[in-house]
């Protein structure tokens, strides 16, 4: 995998080298009808949207306790300016690409290019209404105009679902030819179509709550289409490679973390505690641990030496998650920085491309376990039935909620199982397996029959949506943006661990919009803060901690 990485990244370079020209009158900083090249722009546009993803799901694994939030209260959790950065990459990269790449392709009829420009398009217009609500559209994009105003987030979700049924369209039609470098599917068409239809999906069930008749019915149609994605070789995943640099394609997260001083993300200790207690198959695959035994250095772990706060239940986890070396921090803690960099739990194999773990106990390094070669797991086999369950249970779609519930894990095992055995840890996998008389089947197999057994034990359709969301929530490990709406949409998983302070502020609803949008634009107006719901999102404040 790591070879046909760097050979796409390579072939990507010469689409750029060879489609230059020297031309004194063009600014050669801008995309322009009469400079580009479709199948670079179409390359590009690929290779921007992982950033994307990256930078909108960063902030939702944070505020779901995926991951540690750097800071003590809400208001700080997510600042402006850090978000100045993904703004940026949106408006000025990839929605300008696509506007100029689609007339470009539909006048010569290179009808894949415009569908997956499309495609890309609409997810990113998604993915900004779910983390800022209202945002420009119809004024965005436009030369003349430095000022636009934003559109309603209601408005936007229609024109992204336009925007996919167009896509579909271009697939289905007659194209010259096939994109010259696809990043995502190697040039299988059917499997475009099908990530159209699941980010229709995702569209559908967020609305649910404020047009339930509306989601169901869409709903119902796709499932009728049967084209959606269902199975591993359909994931919607962007693949990185191993190269350090020239150019570092390595996954973010493992860039940010596995170096000679360690240091990086502090996971969240009530997501590993839980996934430990329940014995879940991904955890090994999921973190890294570089010790095996918890420290009792104060100097490391400050928490270690004070009591549990008050406010949290006997049942939340607190400073140690374990007792065997899951070292990270609790919700909203913002402590210093200990010399804990070559000691923390790290990001593990999947989906960041790091180390399996495998009771080492070592230190992270630069080039270590899958050096890199990780995804974005954007979407998964496993989360289209997830989202079908939910449907299921809350909006009576057609499926049953608890056969959809059980396939969903046994799709992310096996999601996560095929990425481990295909990564270049596959042999000390089966070692440490077989040493440890570790049989995976048996262990996916046990801990689907405990997730059935406590969903049949839920007495309301409240408990049981509470078992669902949970185990999404654990199958979406990398992926902060789906983990965000999960939660705002169901106020589940249920009892997340609390912030350390006992008064963190509200819960963040919508993001602040970027400084560089309300800095520069007089028609952008700051929100007094972050409470606000997205348009789809009504439900009642107390739902969430």
């Amino acid at each position: 995998m790591i070879k046909k990485i760097h050979f796409l990244w390579l072939a990507l370079m010469s689409i750029v080298i060879s489609s230059c020209k020297l031309d004194l009158l063009d600014n050669p900083n801008a995309v322009t009808t009469n400079n580009t090249d479709i199948n670079y722009l179409a390359s590009q546009i690929q290779v921007s949207y992982a950033t994307h993803f990256n930078q909108v799901g960063d902030p939702g694994m944070r505020l779901t306790r995926m991951l540690n939030a750097g800071a003590a209260i809400y208001d700080n959790a997510v600042t402006p300016g850090g978000l100045d950065g993904t703004w940026t990459t949106a408006y000025a990269g990839i929605l300008n690409d696509v506007k100029t790449l689609i007339p470009l392709a539909e006048q010569g009829e290179f009808f894949v290019h415009a569908g997956v420009a499309r495609v890309v398009r609409a997810s990113v217009l998604m993915n900004f209404v779910d983390i800022f609500g209202d945002v420009p559209y119809t004024e965005a994009l436009d030369a003349s105009n430095f000022n636009p105003k934003v559109d309603g987030g209601a408005t936007v979700y229609t024109v992204a679902l336009a925007d996919l049924d167009k896509a579909i369209e271009n697939f289905n039609a007659k194209s010259k030819s096939g994109l010259t470098v696809d990043l995502y599917f190697g040039g299988t068409i059917d499997n475009w179509i099908r990530t159209a239809n699941t980010l229709k999906l995702k569209i559908y069930l967020n609305r649910k709550l404020i047009d339930a008749a509306g989601s169901k019915t869409g709903i119902n149609t796709l499932i009728a289409g049967n084209k959606l994605i269902s199975t591993t070789t359909q994931n919607f995943t962007f693949k990185y490679g191993s190269n350090q640099v020239n150019p570092d394609n390595r996954h973010p997260r493992y860039a940010g973390q596995y170096s000679p001083t360690g240091g990086g993300d502090y996971q969240s200790n009530a997501y590993m505690g839980l996934m430990y207690d329940k014995k879940d198959p991904r955890i090994r695959a999921y973190f890294y641990r570089q010790v095996t035994v918890n420290s009792k250095d104060v100097n490391e772990i400050r928490c270690i030496t004070n009591q549990k706060p008050n406010h949290y239940a006997a049942t939340d986890y607190y400073c140690l998650p374990t007792n065997v070396g899951y070292w990270g921090r609790d919700h909203l803690s913002n402590e210093g920085i200990p010399p804990d960099g070559l000691k923390r739990t790290a990001w593990g194999l999947y989906p960041a491309g790091g180390l399996y773990d495998n009771d080492a106990g070592r230190p992270v390094a630069l080039v270590a376990g899958a050096a890199g070669a990780g995804i974005q797991p954007m979407l998964m086999s496993s989360f289209t039935d997830f989202m079908l369950a939910e449907a299921a249970l809350t909006l009576g779609t057609n499926g049953d909620p608890k056969t959809l519930l059980e396939s969903a894990l046994r799709k992310s095992m096996a999601d996560v199982r095929a990425f481990m055995l295909a990564s270049a840890e596959s042999s000390k996998i089966t070692a440490f397996e077989t040493s440890s008389n570790i049989v995976w089947a048996d262990q996916v197999n046990n801990y689907v029959k405990a997730v059935l057994t406590a969903y049949d034990a839920a007495a309301t359709t409240s408990a049981k949506l509470n078992v669902i969301a949970t185990e999404y929530w654990f199958a979406l490990y990398g992926n902060g943006i789906e983990a965000y709406n999960l939660y705002r949409r169901t106020g589940m998983p249920l009892n997340l661990q609390p912030a350390l302070d006992p008064n963190p502020g509200s819960f963040i609803r919508s993001f602040y919009y970027p400084t560089a949008f309300v800095s520069r634009n007089v028609n952008a107006k700051q929100k007094a803060n972050m409470t606000t719901p997205v348009f789809w999102d009504n439900n009642p404040a107390s739902l969430f901690k």
